[in-house]
């Protein structure tokens, strides 16, 4: 997405929306027509009451007086009638945004190699809401306010158009001033959105790393950063404010001058008949009454929530997911299920040093690899690179013979499940969690894959697939959630399964069965080992070196490798795997494995 699409991304989204909503905005319209009727009147009325009282004519005065009376209950039974329409409008809008923003967080989240932006927090919570309560404000108030400004200039032209020209052409030099004011304001606009990003984004990393900030003494430094990103954004405002002063001088010349213009004339124009002492007092009650307080309400508005709803639908614009580059997905995987990594090399950042360094491997169709090393050595990354949620900075990952770039999206996630050691169990029955990658899997699949993993016992304590699991699977332990992800996947029409630690919180018995299922399922399997079992039940490892690597069985990898040796007996001093290889028949029955 190049850098004018993402800033008018938001727009985009505004308009599409407002668009859809054509019928709403049209009542919207019309009732506001009927609402400025009293604005429209006011002057008219007063001078024609006027005029009459000082004929004597007092019945007739109070009679005209009445017509005010009358379309002010008009224009209030337009302004009720207004509230549902604008609430058609301002609610689909808000829930669009908030849509885009969430897409956008959780795809920038899956494609970034560093850890997620906690400025998106800011942009789905409060710039998603002030987008709502601007345009609600726009819809409501400044809607009524351009209509009470226009009615009221042209109940002046009819009343007085001498004076109408004089007020016209000043309302017209303010309003260029400040267009040419607005530029400005926009940029200040953005600079202080910015600075409050910055603030949650310090804010946030300074409270996700207290430990670390406690452990080395470093809660002062911590404390600083986030007190200068505070800092930065009070001056930002400050320049902010000094900068709208600037409106007041724009609206006295749009609406206070008139004003002083008529008042200076008004003697020479009653003197040589130009208008009469109603008509004087009827003009001025436009000026006074509707034309000078819309005109402040206008720059006001466009000066502050204006410019505000412009700065934050560019900013949320840049939150929106990209969509995919028209050469990706091109082209449609092919039915084999085997992956190949040639010269693959990943870094964290430019200058750093890689995590993954030039590997090759071939996984055939149906083979089962287990990846081990020691703890952050980068095997959760391996396993994000072969799942295409990385982008290796050299070198190629292959899936079927297919550069897995350019594998349709659609076609890669449904042939590729990657279960993380964090299962995912969202609120709702079992059912719909496990069959959230196979919608139309029946009861007999569900059965059976429960039954496969050890699922089935958690299913029956809380009383069938229909029974429901709150938020994050707050009635499951953590082995059952992770009980659960593997059944979703295993069920599933992937055929390529990655398994990143998902067993971690399964007993050794539990571990050996949920792989044990999948070695026997269809497909490939990779396990990301955190027990010596998982990788003596693989037909390869792969382990992990730093700036090597080692791949062969269990057997030649004692024999050739002094670091798999180290890692084979720190698990069995643990405790964590016996000293014998099992066979096939002991998986299902001990727990050493």
């Amino acid at each position: 997405m190049s850098r004018v699409q993402v800033h008018r991304a938001g727009y985009a989204l505004l308009l599409g929306e407002l668009r859809a909503r054509r019928r709403a905005l049209v009542r919207i319209v019309l009732w506001s027509v009927v609402e400025s009727l009293p604005s429209l009147l006011s002057g008219l009325v007063v001078a024609a009451a006027l005029d009459r009282f000082l004929a004597r004519d007092v019945a007739a005065g109070l009679g005209v007086l009445a017509m005010l009376l009358a379309s002010a209950m008009v224009g209030a039974i337009a302004a009720r009638q207004m509230y549902p329409w604008l609430a058609e409008v301002v609610e689909p809008v808000r829930d669009a945004f908030i849509t885009a923003v969430v897409e956008g967080t959780m795809v920038a989240a899956t494609r970034s190699p560093t850890r997620p932006d906690t400025a998106g927090v800011a942009r789905l919570t409060e710039q998603v809401q002030s987008v709502r309560n601007i345009l609600f404000v726009l819809l409501r108030t400044v809607r009524q306010v351009a209509f009470t400004f226009v009615a009221a200039l042209v109940g002046l032209s009819v009343l007085a158009p001498a004076a109408a020209l004089v007020s016209g052409a000043l309302v017209a030099l303010a309003l260029a001033l400040f267009a040419l004011l607005l530029p400005g304001l926009a940029v200040r606009h953005k600079a202080a959105l910015l600075a409050e990003e910055e603030v949650a984004r310090r804010a946030g990393d300074a409270f996700g790393g207290i430990r670390d900030a406690i452990a080395c003494a470093a809660e002062d430094r911590a404390v600083a950063e986030v007190g200068r990103a505070v800092e930065d954004e009070v001056a930002l405002d400050r320049a902010l404010a000094r900068a709208t002063a600037l409106r007041s001088v724009i609206v006295f010349i749009g609406g206070q001058l008139p004003l002083v213009v008529l008042l200076v004339a008004a003697p020479w124009l009653l003197r040589e008949g130009y208008l009469t002492v109603g008509e004087v007092v009827g003009a001025a009650t436009y000026l006074t009454v509707s034309l000078e307080p819309a005109l402040r309400s206008i720059i006001g508005a466009v000066g502050s929530w204006g410019l505000d709803l412009v700065v934050t639908l560019g900013r949320l614009g840049e939150g929106f997911a990209d969509p995919e580059p028209p050469e990706k997905g091109s082209t449609p995987a092919e039915d084999r299920y085997d992956l190949t990594v040639h010269g693959l090399t990943f870094a964290y950042g430019p200058g750093a040093h890689p995590v993954v360094h030039d590997l090759d491997l071939t996984v055939p169709e149906g083979g089962h690899l287990a990846v081990v090393g020691p703890s952050g050595i980068g095997k959760s990354t391996l396993a994000n690179l072969l799942a295409g949620l990385l982008t290796p900075q050299h070198g190629d990952v292959l899936l079927g013979g297919v550069d897995i770039g350019r594998v349709r999206e659609t076609d890669l996630r449904r042939m590729l499940g990657l279960i993380p050691q964090e299962a995912y169990v969202f609120a709702g029955t079992l059912r719909e969690n496990l069959t959230y990658l196979a919608p139309h899997a029946t009861e007999r699949e569900l059965t059976e894959a429960a039954t496969a993993v050890g699922l089935q016992p958690a299913i029956d304590r809380l009383g069938g697939f229909d029974a429901q699991v709150g938020v994050g699977g707050a009635d499951l332990s953590n082995g059952e959630k992770q009980l659960v992800a593997l059944a979703r996947v295993y069920i599933s029409p992937a055929r390529i399964v990655i398994l990143d630690e998902a067993t971690s919180n399964l007993d050794p018995m539990g571990e050996a069965r949920a792989e044990a299922a999948f070695s026997r399922r269809q497909g490939t399997l990779l396990v990301i080992a955190h027990r010596i079992s998982s990788a003596r039940r693989a037909d390869l490892i792969l382990l992990l070196d730093g700036d090597s690597v080692h791949l062969g069985t269990h057997d030649e990898l004692m024999r050739t490798s002094v670091l798999y040796a180290d890692l084979v007996g720190h698990w069995e001093v643990s405790g964590l795997a016996s000293t014998s290889t099992p066979g096939p028949e002991d998986l299902l029955r001990t727990a050493n494995i």
